[in-house]
C-alpha cells in the first residue's frame, strides 16, 4: 500500500503534487498534522481553499466517503474551515507587515 496523500480516500493521484508543494508527502504526516493544519499548510503553500475538498479530506481520513458529510457534521466542518481561512488571513497580513518593514530597511525590494 502506498503511503502518499492519495492513497487516502476521497484523493486523487492529482492532490500527491499539491500535498507536496505544502512539505507533505506521506499519509502519516497528515495524521500527525491533523486535518486543520493539514488544510492549513495546504492554502499556506498556495492552494485555493475548497470546502469540499476539506471535508473530503476529513471524511478520507475516517475512511468515507466524501458523500457522507452532511447536515450537523457539515456545518460543524464548515466553521472549522472557515477559521482556517480567517487564520490564513492573518498570516497573510502579517507579511504583508513584514515584507513591508523590510523594504523600509533596504532588506527586500518593494513588488510595486
Amino acid at each position: 500500500m502506498s503511503d502518499k496523500p492519495s492513497s487516502l480516500r476521497n484523493l486523487g493521484p492529482a492532490t500527491d503534487r499539491i500535498y507536496e508543494n505544502a512539505g507533505i508527502t506521506t499519509v502519516q504526516q497528515i495524521h500527525d498534522l491533523g486535518t486543520d493544519e493539514t488544510y492549513f499548510k495546504l492554502l499556506k503553500s498556495g492552494s485555493r481553499p475548497h470546502f469540499i475538498a476539506y471535508y473530503a479530506l476529513v471524511m478520507g481520513l475516517q475512511g468515507r466517503p466524501w458523500q457522507d458529510c452532511r447536515g450537523a457534521e457539515k456545518d460543524q466542518l464548515r466553521v472549522k474551515f472557515d477559521a482556517i481561512k480567517v487564520r490564513l488571513s492573518q498570516t497573510d497580513k502579517s507579511r504583508t507587515q513584514m515584507d513591508a518593514a523590510l523594504d523600509m530597511l533596504g532588506v527586500v525590494k518593494s513588488k510595486d
